[in-house]
């Protein structure tokens, strides 16, 4: 996977500032990473109650299935970047007068 270096000014232009562009991308790499393990859980849960020791080989080989699968995709502080850049995230900057 190779390295892709990201113009400042462009991820600046996205928000207020880029303190601002970098907390928001955070946030939303954080939503994703919670998403994915949710799914993973969801996923690896019934090769879990599985205990019969004839077949502890298989779900080994299905847990790794299922790993590589999470492995292959795009890590999330990635894809929140992306997601910025692309003008698919939606966000509001929380003012004084919210707290």
């Amino acid at each position: 996977m190779p390295i892709v270096p990201l113009e400042i000014e462009e991820l600046e232009s996205k928000a207020g500032n880029i303190y601002e562009a970098v907390v928001i991308a955070a946030k939303r790499a954080r939503q994703i990473n919670d998403e994915q393990k949710l799914e993973y859980n969801q996923r690896i849960e019934p090769l879990m109650k599985t205990s019969d020791e004839d077949s502890d080989e298989v779900v080994s080989k299905d847990k790794m299935n299922i790993s590589m699968d999470f492995e292959k995709r795009i890590k999330p502080t990635e894809q929140a970047l992306n997601e910025l850049l692309n003008d698919k995230l939606e966000f509001r900057l929380r003012s004084e007068s919210d707290e």
